[in-house]
């Protein structure tokens, strides 16, 4: 039991978790901006054709038993999601592209070592007396 501990211990104080930690923080914080974008600017834009900047989020099917399928609501969600997945699709697209490059990118040569710079030297002063 202590190596799982000892495991899991070892799991979460990778680089990779906290970074997930922080993506998450930080997408939480991101669906508001996407949630703000559908709610005030998409619906109007919609709302436009439809006759009311409120219809699509008042879009509802009312149901016998009393309850309602929200459908603006439903409508809503989807497009949050849609704009989220664009977004992080884009993020990841752009780091992958930044990370091939880095690959891309032969490593320099390395600096000759003193013997080889002799080396060097000698054989040019033996071309210079031979031509």
């Amino acid at each position: 039991m202590r190596s799982f501990w000892k495991e899991f211990k070892v799991f979460i104080a990778r680089g990779n978790v906290m970074d997930l930690a922080v993506g998450v923080i930080i997408g939480g914080a991101f669906s508001s901006i996407t949630t703000s974008l559908v709610n005030d600017i998409l619906n109007p834009i919609l709302g436009i054709f439809a006759g009311d900047n409120e219809a699509l989020a008042a879009l509802a099917i009312q149901l016998p038993g009393g309850g309602a399928l929200m459908i603006g609501n439903f409508i809503n969600a989807v497009l949050n999601f849609l704009i989220m997945a664009f977004a992080v699709f884009c993020l990841v697209k752009a780091l992958n592209h930044l990370h091939r490059k880095k690959e891309e990118t032969p490593p320099a040569p390395p600096e000759p070592s003193q013997e080889e710079k002799l080396l060097t030297e000698i054989r040019d002063l033996l071309k210079e007396r031979g031509a």
